[in-house]
């Protein structure tokens, strides 16, 4: 059976259609990003995951949201190049979003009922939340905004050996 995940369509910053469905046999880490964050350096070793690991089947989404004390207020032209030149990202920012409230996009109302927070709260608290997806479309992982990017590169590397070169998910 396919994996609800893989049946999301995201919009890419030029507004156009980002299927999930092409991230099958791929780990996916998803993260709500924002530019003037005191989280924002962690686009560096965001990058150097994707760089060292996007060849292996890991594949990186960032997802720009305004939530959380207003911290990305750019517009996508505006976010693509900060992320661009102050960083070097090459993984997917895709478009502004809300992960909270009433207008929350829905990979987020996903996410969080699959894998709530601490004490069960189906809440983002702040920017650079993130969650790890297996190669089979199931969320592994949660992650707070204080979790570096390398701190969590173990369980990337412990998912990505489970994707098979043929495509075929080792059990």
């Amino acid at each position: 059976m396919t994996s609800k995940f893989y049946s999301f369509v995201a919009k890419d910053a030029k507004n156009n259609d980002f299927p999930f469905s092409q991230l099958a046999n791929k780990v996916v880490l998803i993260v709500n990003v924002a530019s003037k964050c005191g989280f924002t350096p962690q686009y560096k070793g965001l990058e150097e995951l994707n760089q060292k690991y996007k060849d292996q089947g890991l594949a990186i989404l960032g997802f720009p949201c305004n939530q959380f004390g207003s911290q990305e207020p750019g517009t996508q032209e505006e976010i693509a190049s900060f992320c661009s030149m102050n960083y070097g990202v090459t993984f997917p920012v895709l478009k502004k979003i809300e992960v909270n409230g009433d207008n929350e996009d829905p990979i987020y109302k996903y996410l969080k009922e699959t894998k709530p927070g601490i004490l069960g709260l189906k809440r983002i608290k702040w920017n650079f939340e993130k969650f790890l997806i297996d190669s089979e479309g199931n969320v592994s992982d949660r992650f707070a905004s204080t979790s570096s990017p390398s701190s969590i590169e173990k369980k990337i590397v412990e998912l990505l050996a489970k994707i098979k070169p043929d495509g075929e998910n080792k059990l």
